[in-house]
């Protein structure tokens, strides 16, 4: 892998970040969105997630896009906000390189400087030998210390068959009784 940094999306980058995520709506189960968004849809998006919590990419030396993380709402409740629902995806073929870990520790560290305590991941997951998915996401987050939390059988419906999903969940701070209040972006 070239010499990567990881900084905050424009609204420039969401053409080529929607080139990144269009094949995971097309030809996986890893998302459960069935149309590819629209470009504006996408940059809306991004905007909306920029209001509150980090959308970062990944761009190499030669200013392209490989891979892209955030995190958004949990649960729309004053009580949920020290916790967050994560995504990453990096561009296919470029899995395996360290990518995603890069995404996710630079996304990790920025919700644990808002005061974030709770990184959730919500996964879809095969039942059984798959053409569309595989458990690579469960196993990519269980090795950056998320544990499993819950398992929904057969709610996800794709490609003329059922898969389940996982929530997986990582403490990224002391729970105290006293919690200071999170530092929204804006």
């Amino acid at each position: 892998m070239s010499k990567t940094i990881i900084r905050t999306a424009k609204e420039k980058d969401a053409e080529r970040l929607l080139e990144i995520y269009a094949p995971y709506v097309t030809h996986t189960a890893i998302t459960f969105e069935y149309e590819v968004p629209t470009i504006d849809e996408f940059l809306q998006r991004i905007n909306n997630t920029l209001k509150k919590y980090p959308y970062l990419v990944a761009e190499d030396e030669n200013r392209n896009l490989s891979g892209y993380a955030y995190a958004g709402v949990f649960k729309g409740r004053a009580a949920y906000d020290w916790a967050v629902e994560t995504s990453i995806y990096v561009k296919q073929g470029e899995a395996g390189q360290g990518l995603g870990r890069l995404l996710h520790d630079a996304l990790q560290k920025e919700l644990q400087q808002m005061g974030i305590l709770n990184m959730c991941a919500c996964i879809s997951a095969p039942r059984g030998t798959d053409p569309y998915l595989t458990e690579n996401s469960i196993q990519f987050h269980s090795h950056l210390g998320y544990r499993m939390v819950g398992r929904f059988m057969q709610c996800g419906y794709k490609f003329s068959r059922w898969y389940d999903m996982v929530w997986m969940e990582k403490h990224i701070g002391e729970h105290t009784e006293k919690v200071e209040p999170v530092r929204f972006r804006f």
